[in-house]
């Protein structure tokens, strides 16, 4: 059995419920997406320090050790790429090191904004790779936790030795299923949250900020 570890206390940014996001007149985004976005949610400077502190938290937890990171397509694209970089320079810059190879898996279980029960694993048939390795799953947006928990009881399935889990955005919802990742960025409402690789229907993913979605591009961009 994969030993999943204990989870950091006080270790996210929790964003209130009430709190609506910057204006969007302070930063500068897509003009294709004029009118799709009400704010921005977390700024991408904000996003990038917090990713390097936890890439110091993996380093202070894992160093030494050799990992396989797990990357969750699509959305978790670009916050798996940062952290690893940051997890790079600091493998070149303190007495640890972190040996790290990267998988990717792809995940499918929304329609629209809303997260489905048919949920889809793409590129995980054959994760023999993970047999008897450290396992670092990297994912953009835990919601409900039914996706996740899906996802671990199949990596369990190929017998790692340890496995962790990085979280950028954590999200409040009714009926979660309550083991939130080991690390976390930032604790947010029950918020449809778009950019930095998050989709709607695969628009926004080049949004550099997380943002709000407007409730006229929801309709826009419906399948």
């Amino acid at each position: 059995m994969a030993d999943s570890g204990s989870v950091r206390e006080d270790s996210r940014i929790v964003i209130e419920d009430d709190w609506p996001g910057y204006s969007l007149d302070l930063f500068t985004y897509p003009e294709h997406y004029c009118g799709d976005i009400e704010s921005v949610y977390i700024p991408h400077g904000i996003i990038m320090d917090r990713t390097e502190r936890l890439a110091r938290n993996i380093m202070d937890d894992l160093g030494d050790h050799d990992i396989v990171v797990l990357c969750v397509l699509k959305g978790g694209y670009k916050f798996c790429a940062d952290l690893v970089e940051f997890i790079k320079g600091l493998s070149r810059n303190s007495s640890k090191s972190l040996l790290m190879r990267v998988d990717f898996i792809r995940l499918k279980s929304y329609l629209n904004d809303q997260s489905t029960e048919d949920l889809h694993i793409l590129g995980g048939e054959d994760l023999s790779v993970l047999s008897g390795k450290n396992v670092l799953i990297v994912e953009a947006i835990v919601d409900t936790g039914k996706t996740m928990k899906a996802l671990l009881e199949h990596v369990e399935t190929f017998r790692p030795k340890m496995v962790k889990v990085a979280g950028l955005l954590v999200k409040r919802v009714p009926n979660g299923l309550g083991t939130p990742p080991d690390y976390v960025g930032f604790e947010i409402p029950n918020r449809f949250v778009v950019g930095y690789a998050l989709d709607y229907n695969e628009y926004f993913r080049d949004l550099n900020h997380i943002c709000v979605i407007s409730e006229a591009a929801k309709i826009k961009y419906k399948v």
